[in-house]
This record gives structure tokens, C-alpha cells and sequence, in this order.
């Protein structure tokens, strides 16, 4: 099997270099070739054109800046979707738009070929060690033949679902991200400011209920349930504690933007008579606002923790 990979920047050279060290027939392309040269040095060919690749390649990676570069890629004049023969594979590990990758799915089939999302997640440490995530949409079965090929550059392949599953899982997991390092500078600098050195700061706010935990693991027994009752910390006392944060910004002259608008939401979850609820109840009120449902059984998520 030959695989192609196009896209040697931060993230693709080292994903890319894994893929040759696990033995695999690599050909590759960028549009700088000196990118290439580790890979080069390493036994890999390089092809000329995009053309070129998508022509030899039996499974193509794609590690490109966003949706308009992996468009010209496939669509463009000499890209992957004139080129790539009819059966071979494509995985895009682009952190793309999944609107732009269920529309070059549609066109990829017509010629039978299966394209796959795979973004990634890791940064380049993780690219270079290994140590990545893949979030895979695509055909189940085409996953399932093509899963060791991507075991040499991730460790934690998943399979999320259609075609563009893979990308909203990443996206998810960027906006959370993105967002949630604004809440800790608003509330690292509110402490700051209140007078406690960062590092002692730094250091308390690690060994509490949330610094101790992973993020995500904790929406599992009321969020993901939908099961607010019987409450582990009730909402009226995470009220009072949001207020004394709020009045201490005050205080201060530290603006609390996103300590705000949380509290919008928890004064609305009040006036609900949630108050004996637990604190994490609020959090339904996006659910309405966004029109969706979630409601997993206990069994469930006890088993899908496990897959960690």
C-alpha cells in the first residue's frame, strides 16, 4: 500500500515522519519542498504535483491550514479528486468547516472515492510523539480497514460518526477550550488583584473539586442525565459563592464578563425555582435555547468513561 501525504508544516511533518518510521511507502508533497527533507532523508519519495500523488496513492492524508486550502487541494485543477483512482482513501486532517466536508464527500463518491475527517488533536508535541487524538466521520467500514494505518499517528483514534462528526467533535473540543482559558484569566486575575501571588494561586485553585478533576469527566452524573436531583452542590449556594466573586470584581475594578453572564443564567434557573437543584442545572437552559435534548442513561455513561 502506498499512502500520500500532502501538508508538511507544524502538525503534518511529524505526523507524516510516524507514518514512515511505522514502515509505510510514503510519498509526499508541500508546496515548499524543503519542508520535506526529514522525510526525504527518512526513504520517502516526493511527488512533483498534487496530481502526481493523488495518481500512486492508495490513501492520502491531507494536513492543510483550513476548508478554502483542502478545497483546492481536492476540487482544483489538477487536485485530488481528478487524480486519486477509484477505491483509494482520503483522510482529511484538517480542522475543517463540516458543512465544506460533507460537500466534497458527495463529490469524492461519485467517483468512489471514500473521503474520511480526521482532524486531530495534540499541537505539534503530540504530532511529533504520537500522542495525538483523531476524530474520524466517515464510513464505518473504510474506518475499520484503515484504523492501524492510523494508529502510527494517533494514539487515541475515534470513531465518531458520519462524515463531518469528526470535525464537530473537534471543534467542540476547540470552543471549550478556546472559551475556557478566558474564564481562568478572568478569574486568575480577580485573585491576583485581590492580593494572593499566582503560583500560590495557581497551585490552591489545582488541589480543589475542579482542579482535580478532567473538565469533561464531571458532566457525566447530572448534564449528560439530565438528573439535577438530588442536588451535590445546590444551585442557591453556588449562587451566593458566584456573587461574592462578582461583588469581590466589583471591588477591585476587575471586570467579569464571563462571571456575568453565567450569572444571567443562574438568576434565570432561580426564578425556576431550581434553587434546590443542583448547581450544574442552569446548564439545561442551553439545551432549550439550542432546541436539543440529551438525556443518557447511567449505564451508559459508565461505560463510555471506560473507553478512556
Amino acid at each position: 500500500m502506498k499512502v500520500g501525504f500532502i501538508g508538511l508544516g507544524t502538525m503534518g511533518l511529524g505526523m507524516a515522519l510516524n507514518l514512515r518510521k511505522a514502515g509505510y511507502d510514503l510519498v509526499v508533497y508541500d508546496v515548499r519542498k524543503e519542508s520535506a527533507q526529514p522525510l526525504l532523508a527518512a526513504g520517502a519519495t516526493w511527488a512533483a504535483s498534487i496530481g502526481e500523488l493523488g495518481s500512486v496513492a492508495d490513501v492520502v492524508f491531507t494536513s492543510v491550514p483550513g476548508p478554502k486550502e483542502m478545497q483546492e487541494v481536492g476540487l482544483g485543477k489538477g487536485g485530488l479528486l481528478e487524480s486519486m483512482k477509484p477505491g483509494s482513501v482520503w483522510f482529511d486532517l484538517t480542522t475543517n468547516s463540516p458543512t465544506v466536508v460533507r460537500s466534497v464527500h458527495e463529490q469524492c463518491a461519485e467517483k468512489g472515492i471514500a473521503l474520511l475527517d480526521a482532524p486531530v488533536s495534540g499541537g505539534p508535541a503530540g504530532a511529533n510523539s504520537g500522542k495525538l487524538a483523531i476524530y474520524v466521520g466517515g464510513d464505518r467500514n473504510t474506518f475499520d480497514a484503515q484504523k492501524k494505518l492510523l494508529d502510527a499517528i494517533g494514539d487515541q483514534v475515534i470513531y465518531v460518526g458520519p462524515v463531518g462528526a469528526g470535525g464537530v467533535a473537534k471543534i467542540v473540543h476547540n470552543c471549550a477550550s478556546l472559551t475556557i482559558r478566558m474564564v481562568i484569566a478572568e478569574v486568575i486575575s480577580l485573585g491576583v488583584k485581590a492580593g494572593v501571588e499566582p503560583l500560590e494561586l495557581w497551585h490552591a485553585v489545582r488541589q480543589g473539586a475542579i482542579g482535580r478533576a478532567r473538565t469533561f469527566d464531571r458532566i457525566g452524573d447530572q448534564y449528560l442525565q439530565n438528573k439535577y436531583d438530588p442536588p451535590n452542590f445546590a444551585l442557591r449556594l453556588a449562587h451566593k459563592d458566584l456573587m461574592l466573586s462578582l461583588d469581590l470584581g466589583k471591588e477591585l475594578g476587575v471586570p467579569m464578563k464571563y462571571a456575568q453572564v453565567t450569572n444571567e443564567d443562574f438568576t434565570e434557573a432561580l426564578a425556576r425555582d431550581w434553587g434546590s437543584r443542583d448547581s450544574r442545572s442552569p446548564m439545561q437552559l442551553q439545551n432549550e435555547r439550542a432546541g436539543v435534548t440529551i438525556q443518557c442513561s447511567a449505564e451508559d455513561v459508565k461505560k463510555t468513561l471506560a473507553r478512556a
